[in-house]
């Protein structure tokens, strides 16, 4: 217990320091700071959970090491166009293969087949929104890349793809399951979500520090809940066959 205390103090600096960092104009410490609060949800994770998940580790884990790896974008002045792109490409991959993860998790929870029978409507409509907010993202990012980048704008494609069907198959979790655990998934889920859009908005519309504050509160939220569902059994609620 003494440890788990240690480490949400140490979350909690994080935060804080992370915030006066980035108001003080000192990126390359705050990407620091907010790349380390990941890991120690991970270290939390390891410490306090005895019945993990298989899928939720593997996302905490690819997640953490993406998010320390960001650092070094601050080391980079020197290097190639074609070392930029496999940067990128590579750190946005590792992001990928985690939401796959934690899609795989929450799918665990659902019947597919029970699903499409009773929310065949609920699984058009969101299709078809998030179709149009892949669009409306990738139309943002799209001008930022060099013309012949058609690798890098797959990549962000797939990336805005899986992290959108996340959210619908969060959503559709907690429709299905109507409990406590998937509840706290979907809140996670959207947390996450809207921190990534609001990254986005940070990085190719807006360059403002309370942008960067807003997704960092975010994400730590997102982690929050992520955790917490971790320590809930799914207790199955729905009545329909």
């Amino acid at each position: 217990m003494k440890i788990t205390n240690i480490i949400i103090f140490f979350i909690i600096a994080l935060c804080v320091l992370f915030t006066i960092f980035q108001i003080n104009g000192q990126e390359f410490l705050s990407s620091g700071s907010k790349s380390l609060i990941a890991p120690l949800f991970t270290a939390l994770y390891f410490l306090n959970v005895t019945q993990r998940s298989r899928y939720f580790s593997l996302f905490l884990i690819l997640f953490s090491i993406a998010e320390i790896s960001t650092v070094f974008e601050y080391f980079k002045i020197d290097w190639s166009q074609e070392y930029l792109d496999a940067y990128y490409i590579i750190g946005n991959s590792v992001y990928i293969l985690a939401y796959f993860f934690l899609i795989l998790e929450v799918l665990k929870t659902i019947n597919l087949r029970k699903v499409l029978k009773n929310y065949f409507i609920h699984v058009i409509v969101l299709l078809a929104l998030n179709i149009y907010i892949v669009y409306v993202l990738i139309t943002i990012v799209n001008p930022k890349f060099q013309v012949d980048s058609e690798y890098l704008i797959g990549v962000e494609l797939v990336y805005n793809i899986i992290m959108l069907l996340l959210l619908t198959l969060a959503l559709i979790s907690y429709f299905y399951n109507d409990n406590r655990k998937t509840l706290l998934l979907f809140f996670g889920s959207i947390c996450i979500v809207f921190s990534e859009v609001i990254q986005i908005a940070y990085f190719y519309i807006a360059d403002q520090d309370l942008l960067n504050i807003a997704q960092t509160i975010l994400f730590v939220l997102a982690f929050s809940f992520f955790y917490f569902q971790s320590k809930v059994k799914n207790k199955k609620v729905h009545f329909f066959a």
